[in-house]
């Protein structure tokens, strides 16, 4: 089972590391990422894969929510098939 992460916010040190760290944690595995600065802004979306994960996907995203608000920045996890559903046009 495969979710999306976003990561979005002022760019600062640690961001990738903190992160990956967080999800590694969790028993999830980072299967693509692509991350960009935007003059003092930082934008990563991450392809996960939460099938060895600990908790649930609601779990992991109030989570996720929670270390963006620690860390200043934005980040949201949603399965995969949510997020697809909402960017299709």
């Amino acid at each position: 089972m495969r979710a999306v992460v976003t990561v979005t916010g002022k760019d600062k040190k640690g961001i990738i590391a903190k992160v990956s760290a967080f999800l590694s944690e969790r028993g999830i595995n980072i299967e693509d990422i692509s991350q960009t600065i935007l003059q003092e802004y930082f934008a990563m979306i991450m392809l996960v894969d939460i099938s060895g994960a600990d908790k649930d996907v609601a779990a992991l995203a109030a989570e996720c929510e929670e270390l963006g608000k620690s860390i200043g920045m934005s980040i949201r996890l949603q399965h995969e098939a949510i997020f697809n559903a909402m960017h299709n046009i």
